[in-house]
């Protein structure tokens, strides 16, 4: 498979689908709002978004399934399945805050082989491939290469609907914050990944994540020269629903500090 062909397509369906969701954020409106579950917020937006990607894709690689946020088609493949979140960020939309993206990945079997994430209001499409490297608007994009902890501006997501680990979550926030230049709190997973990507932050980690919200950004941050694993250090990403990803020199300092914790 060309994937380096490939991934220039994925892009440009990314762009055009964030090109939809920031239209309709002029006119959105807050009745349109559904709830998933506790906080767990979906719209139209999120739904017509993901069947425009989806009807896109089946026709770029028809012996592919999807796994999808919004669960409009769950079709798996034999060997290759998209990994499909319309609108990642999507309390943020509701409310008019700024970040939220469009992510889209593909999986060979058990290897996560291409990646977009296309931050929508900044129209910044972060993208990779296997052995390919990480791009941003087509130039070349590496992790920090900060080697301190001391020095490093991190990234993480909060708690919304799963509290049973708040108060080690706390502990963790609570000694990063003296640590370290901070903790940022964007909203978007995939974004946060992208940042880590591109060097903005050196390190990024949250649970209770599900595959579409990490899947691309881990191939951006592997191909960037970055470092992912979960809370125990292992790649069981999907399954332990948990990621810690860095610029790889300040991994062992930050997994020491979560796994003092969790």
């Amino acid at each position: 498979m060309d994937l380096q062909n490939l991934i220039g397509q994925v892009a440009e369906l990314a762009k055009q689908a964030g090109a939809f969701i920031r239209g309709e954020s002029e006119k959105f409106s807050t009745q349109h709002i559904e709830y998933k579950g506790l906080n767990n917020l979906v719209s139209y937006v999120d739904k017509s978004a993901e069947e425009m990607i989806v009807t896109a894709l089946a026709e770029l690689l028809p012996q592919a399934g999807f796994i999808t946020e919004e669960e409009t088609i769950n079709v798996a493949g034999d060997e290759y399945n998209w990994i499909v979140d319309p609108l990642d960020g999507t309390t943020n939309f509701i409310h008019g805050l700024p970040t939220y993206s469009v992510s889209i990945a593909l999986q060979h079997r058990e290897e996560l082989v291409l990646g977009v994430v296309y931050e929508i209001n900044r129209d910044e499409c972060f993208y990779a491939w296997k052995e390919g490297g990480a791009w941003l608007n087509g130039k070349r994009i590496a992790v920090s290469a900060n080697e301190k902890l001391s020095q490093s501006l991190l990234a993480t997501g909060f708690p919304y609907y799963d509290f049973e680990k708040l108060e080690k979550y706390l502990q963790v926030f609570r000694e990063l914050t003296q640590v370290t230049h901070g903790l940022r709190r964007v909203g978007s997973a995939a974004v946060d990944l992208a940042y880590v990507a591109c060097g903005r932050y050196e390190g990024f980690f949250e649970y209770n994540l599900n595959s579409y919200d990490m899947a691309a950004g881990i191939v951006l941050v592997n191909e960037a020269g970055g470092k992912t694993v979960n809370f125990k250090g292992e790649k069981e990403f999907f399954k332990s629903r948990e990621i810690v990803a860095t610029n790889a020199e300040i991994a062992p300092k930050l997994l020491e500090v979560i796994q003092r914790y969790f």
